[in-house]
């Protein structure tokens, strides 16, 4: 989503038409790309017939066979330029020292040059200016079924209705064991503290705590502070996040995306010997390479 939104914003200001097949694995989730095979921007007016023949659709995003073909296309044209010279790929290319490759730089409008069609190849492309100038449009296209907006919701409703503070904190273990040889896998006792850190300094206010976790959670692992719990569904777990006040997680971009969505200030836990200050927190605009 950190990805697609990202071209979609930066599409938006150079008026471009964007297709996203990668994104298959979670189009069925959103209003604006369920039902649609290409995943575009700006949303098509009426719905292609790929989308209409009955089970074609969902049998295209089981194989993700667009998405194997654009990424051979994509090699296949930087070696051979095949499909003439108004097509290009675009592949991430960061100066030394940089985790980024920028979107936005005249150096990368340059290589796009006038070409027609452009078959992108890397995960590193942001745009934070274009998000945060086009920021209201990628809420709107990305806003989930309303089944799972209102689960989102329900959750953090809950624990509102008995504080005046709500921090989302995002947990993830699983994976996160070996991502970085384990840099960001954090114990839950730490988050217990770091939590109880945080909540003192919000004197005389009443903080709830909302986690979401990959793995099973229980209320006696924070002793000391008001928790609740998502629905451990992953799409809304990140919206209930984003209803939060204030948002905690290791560098991650689940909780970046959480942030902007909500545009909620976010504090990444980086270091297990750190410390949680307030003033500290900002609001993600998807800018940032988890790393």
């Amino acid at each position: 989503m950190t990805l697609f939104a990202n071209f979609i914003a930066w599409a938006e200001e150079q008026g471009y038409r964007l297709l996203n097949p990668t994104f298959h694995s979670y189009a069925h989730l959103f209003e604006a790309t369920r039902n649609d095979i290409w995943c575009q921007y700006p949303s098509a007016a009426r719905r292609g017939w790929l989308d209409i023949i009955p089970g074609l659709a969902p049998a295209i995003r089981k194989t993700r066979i667009f998405t194997h073909i654009a990424k051979t296309a994509s090699l296949i044209n930087e070696r051979w330029p095949i499909f003439g010279p108004k097509t290009m790929t675009l592949r991430e290319g960061r100066k030394p020292g940089e985790l980024v490759t920028s979107l936005e730089s005249p150096e990368l409008q340059q290589r796009i040059g006038d070409a027609k069609i452009v078959l992108v190849n890397g995960w590193t492309f942001r745009a934070p200016g274009c998000v945060q100038r086009h920021q209201d449009k990628l809420r709107a296209y990305f806003k989930p079924l309303a089944k799972h907006a209102q689960a989102s919701q329900q959750v953090a409703e809950a624990l509102r209705r008995e504080a005046s503070v709500i921090v989302g904190v995002h947990i993830r273990h699983g994976d996160y064991a070996n991502w970085r040889h384990g840099r960001y896998f954090f114990p839950v006792s730490r988050y217990a503290e770091w939590m109880a850190e945080l909540a003192r300094q919000f004197a005389g206010r009443k903080v709830s705590f909302l986690v979401c976790s990959n793995a099973p959670r229980s209320a006696t692992e924070f002793p000391g502070v008001s928790v609740g719990f998502s629905t451990g569904v992953p799409i809304e777990d990140i919206y209930a996040l984003a209803e939060c006040d204030y948002i905690i997680g290791p560098v991650s971009s689940f909780t970046q995306w959480a942030s902007f969505y909500g545009n909620k200030p976010l504090f990444h836990l980086a270091d297990l010997d750190g410390h949680v200050e307030r003033e500290r927190f900002r609001v993600s605009y998807l800018g940032e390479v988890p790393h």
